[in-house]
């Protein structure tokens, strides 16, 4: 992963959450919130949570005394999370580093991170930190996505800004969001940090857009993808997202898409 992967700033938070949260995020956030509160937890504690689909999935289906902190190393995605969820004093919203949180050992019942942990620099270290600050008996609730043909838009549209971009294609999606799914190794990762119990769950579900346009402004605008874009060719960013769009509108149509997307999902427990 390249330091550049991680900015979610300027226009991005907005853009991500208005296009790729309904596109791809919003199906596993209610599983992952189904997951989380069935475990009935009283402090939970969410990692990398961008702006904020997990935390409005599942605030509502947690106790009303339960605290539910809300982190992310991107305080703009965070400021925007915090902006779309509805007053809630059970939710604390703070910057943090998933590799080095600010929280007393076992603090919480549950931490969750939704796609997140492919952008950790050091998985297993945060991994461990997410086992340090879980009370005994915790558990780790985390989803990575599988590769990137198991996820046909985004495959899709990469391919399409390698024809635009021969000499340097942008490669964002499959570098680092799609670079981390290999299952032995997620399972060995999360051993090391020192979790006993591991499972490890392959989830198909289906990325919707109600047009082209929408699933190729959601990669092009609303990821890091737009920085590459922009570094290889300055002011050639909506004609890129015109040669996503037309790529997906060949193989998909002009109307509404469907498409599959691929993930796994994880739950370690202490």
């Amino acid at each position: 992963m390249v330091e550049t992967d991680k900015m979610f700033a300027g226009s991005v938070p907005e853009n991500y959450d208005r296009y790729m949260v309904p596109l791809i995020f919003e199906p596993y956030a209610a599983d992952l919130a189904r997951r989380a509160a069935s475990l009935s937890p009283r402090a939970v504690l969410e990692t990398a949570a961008g702006t904020g689909v997990v935390a409005r999935a599942l605030a509502p289906k947690l106790a009303s005394d339960a605290i539910y902190v809300a982190t992310d190393l991107s305080q703009p995605m965070l400021d925007y999370a915090a902006s779309r969820q509805p007053p809630d004093g059970r939710i604390r919203w703070r910057q943090a580093n998933a590799l080095e949180l600010p929280f007393a050992d076992a603090s919480f019942d549950v931490v969750c991170c939704q796609f997140g942990a492919m952008f950790f620099p050091d998985r297993v270290a945060g991994y461990r930190e997410a086992r340090r600050v879980l009370k005994p008996g915790g558990h780790f609730l985390f989803s990575v996505w599988d590769r990137i043909e198991e996820n046909i838009l985004a495959d899709e549209v990469m391919n399409a800004l390698a024809q635009m971009f021969p000499d340097d294609p942008p490669r964002f999606m499959a570098r680092t969001p799609h670079g981390y799914h290999d299952t032995a190794l997620i399972r060995s990762d999360v051993e090391a940090a020192g979790f006993s119990r591991v499972s490890i769950e392959t989830k198909a579900e289906q990325s919707r857009a109600p047009s082209p346009r929408f699933a190729a402004l959601a990669y092009c605008q609303g990821t890091p993808v737009r920085d590459e874009i922009e570094a290889r060719q300055p002011g050639k960013l909506d004609a890129a997202t015109d040669h996503a769009e037309a790529a997906i509108a060949r193989r998909h149509g002009r109307g509404a898409v469907a498409a599959k997307i691929q993930a796994h999902v994880i739950v370690a427990t202490i």
